[in-house]
Parts: C-alpha cells; sequence; structure tokens
C-alpha cells in the first residue's frame, strides 16, 4: 500500500472524536476502533448506551489501515491544544480488541504524541497472548468486570455463548500477572442487580484474584439499552465500596462534566455527529458544545441533526439526552 498523504486526509473525522468529558480520564481525546459497522461487540450489556448488539461479533478484523487513523490524529493535534486533552483513549463503537490491528495502532499512537493511552475494554478477549501483549503497550486499561458470578455475568452482560464467565475471569487474571501500566477494573454498579451484598461479595473474591491498581464504580446514568435499568443508590454505592474496598482502593463514581470539543473536525455538526454515534449528550452538553464551536443558534444545529435522522431525543430520570438513531 502506498504511504498514506496527510495533508491530503478528509477533513471529516472518522476515526477520531472529542476531546469527551471523562469520569476517570478529565478529557480524553476517543479513537474509535470499529468504526462505520454500527456496533460491533461480543457483549450485549443491559446498560449499554450504545444500543442491542445486532449481531454478536466474535472474531478479532481489520476495520481500516492504521495510517488513516494516524493521519486524522496529526490533524486533530495540530487544532486542538495539547493542554486539552489528558488522554487518548481507545473506545467507541463496540470492542475496541476486536479490532486486530490494536498493537499496531497504540504503538503508532505513541509515536504521534506524548500523551498517555488507555484503552476501555470489556475484556473479554484478555484470554489471548496476542491481546494482552497488545494492550501491554498502553499506559492504562480498564476493562468490565460486573460479577462475581457466572450467572450474573450472563444475567448482565449478555456476551456471545462463546465467551463464557471462566474464560473471561482467566483472561484477567492472567493480565493483572504480566501488566505492568495502570490495570482499572471498571464496575458498573446497577440497582438491584449486582449492589446486594452476596453479589459484591462474590465480586470482591474475583478482583482479589485479578489483583488490580484501583477499581472504579461506575453508574449507567446515560440512556441504557434496556430501560429498567436503573443506576445504584447512595446506600449501594456505600456498600459497594466498602466490601470491594477489602481487596482493593476503590473509587466513588464521578459525575461527568459537559466540556465537549470538536477536536479537528471542521464542521460543528459533522464533531457532534461522531459524538452521538458513541457517546450520548443531555441536551445541556450539547448545547454547551455547540457554544462552544460558536455556532450562534443551537435550537437550529440541533434541528439540522434531527432533520438528518443523525440524532433522537431520549428522556432519562426527567433529563433529556440526545444519542443517535
Amino acid at each position: 500500500m502506498a504511504a498514506y498523504d496527510v495533508e491530503r486526509a478528509p477533513l471529516t473525522m472518522k476515526y477520531i472524536f472529542g476531546p469527551v468529558p471523562s469520569r476517570r480520564l478529565g478529557r480524553s481525546l476517543g479513537i474509535d476502533p470499529t468504526p462505520g459497522q454500527g456496533k460491533v461487540c461480543n457483549w450485549n450489556c443491559v446498560y449499554c448506551q450504545l444500543g442491542y448488539t445486532k449481531p454478536y461479533s466474535k472474531s478479532r478484523s481489520t476495520f481500516y489501515p492504521p495510517e488513516v487513523m494516524f493521519a486524522e490524529l496529526r490533524k486533530t493535534l495540530r487544532t486542538e491544544a495539547s493542554e486539552n486533552i489528558d488522554w487518548i483513549t481507545f473506545v467507541g463503537s463496540g470492542e475496541p480488541a476486536l479490532n486486530r490491528d490494536l498493537g499496531t495502532l497504540i504503538r503508532g499512537v505513541k509515536t504521534i504524541t506524548a500523551l498517555p493511552i488507555a484503552v476501555i475494554t470489556n475484556g473479554s478477549l484478555l484470554s489471548l497472548q496476542e491481546v494482552r501483549e497488545e494492550l501491554s503497550a498502553a499506559d492504562a486499561v480498564m476493562p468490565t468486570l460486573d460479577a462475581g458470578s457466572a450467572a450474573l455475568f450472563r444475567r448482565i452482560n449478555r456476551p456471545h455463548p462463546d465467551f463464557d464467565f471462566k474464560r473471561h475471569i482467566e483472561g484477567l487474571v492472567a493480565f493483572g500477572r504480566e501488566y505492568t501500566g495502570r490495570l482499572w477494573l471498571e464496575v458498573m454498579l446497577i440497582d438491584g442487580l449486582n449492589d446486594d451484598k452476596s453479589s459484591l461479595e462474590d465480586l470482591a473474591a474475583t478482583i482479589e484474584r485479578i489483583g488490580p491498581n484501583e477499581v472504579h464504580l461506575v453508574l449507567p446514568t446515560r440512556p441504557p439499552v434496556e430501560s429498567w435499568v436503573r443506576p445504584s443508590c447512595e446506600e449501594g454505592v456505600a456498600r459497594a465500596q466498602r466490601i470491594l474496598g477489602r481487596a482493593v482502593p476503590v473509587f466513588h463514581p464521578l459525575k461527568a462534566y459537559g466540556d465537549f470539543s470538536a477536536g479537528g473536525e471542521s464542521d460543528p455538526l459533522a464533531a457532534a455527529t461522531a459524538i452521538l454515534s458513541r457517546h450520548p449528550m443531555s441536551d445541556k452538553e450539547l448545547r454547551e458544545f455547540f457554544r462552544h464551536c460558536r455556532v450562534a443558534d443551537a435550537d437550529s444545529a440541533i434541528n439540522a441533526l434531527q432533520t438528518a435522522g443523525k440524532a433522537v431525543e431520549i428522556v432519562r430520570g426527567g433529563v433529556k439526552f440526545w444519542q443517535a438513531p
């Protein structure tokens, strides 16, 4: 393949989005390893903000030449001040490790910027030695662990039949032994599902086997795929901190803040579309985003997104959100 011409790279960002506000990473510039395919995942979590997994993906594939993403990243870093970015984060419309070029992508980003790299993953493919080796190049890896038992794992994460609980935990344990970066487990705390004493004690025992540096409690505050999913209450969060904290430092879920950015995207509507396809935004966040992009009439911009079929309204807990259809 001929070398990719950075200066002739398209203005519309296909692989880079944000920066977006992250509860754990500050201002995170996102890289989507699986764009343009709809949701690409081997799980169908009840709390997923990207909708249902249809169909499941279980095999690793190539989604785009790494050079095209590197070109977009260079353009973005030329237009977005470095002080506005805290982390480069591989996350997006599915499970990042399903991209078999993930190691090449991470190492390539390392040659472009000194910013730290995080990978947000469900951890389902950590049972593969090749995936553990690829992720070893990242500065932080944040796998999912929502359950300490096979039954609850199936109920919450609803994996493809090839990805069972035993395989998931064995992969996490192996990665915990080998990885020298920051291993931060993410636990999505759901009211009445995994925030009771018994479920949390099972989870604590499993976490102790894995040996992460930290456990981050997160709450399903953005519209989930299943309408019955609710964030754990304050009592449930406190119980989780107390029980899980016996094994490893546990961090209370932080509220997201709303300072989104267009990054290297020159068209505010295209930039908003790129974010919404991966990350629902509250009405307040979307309006603040357009203000940041110097869009004079946010109502017209939102109407344009709706008319183009790029955004739909959903109300959750009395809060209006916008997300991709």
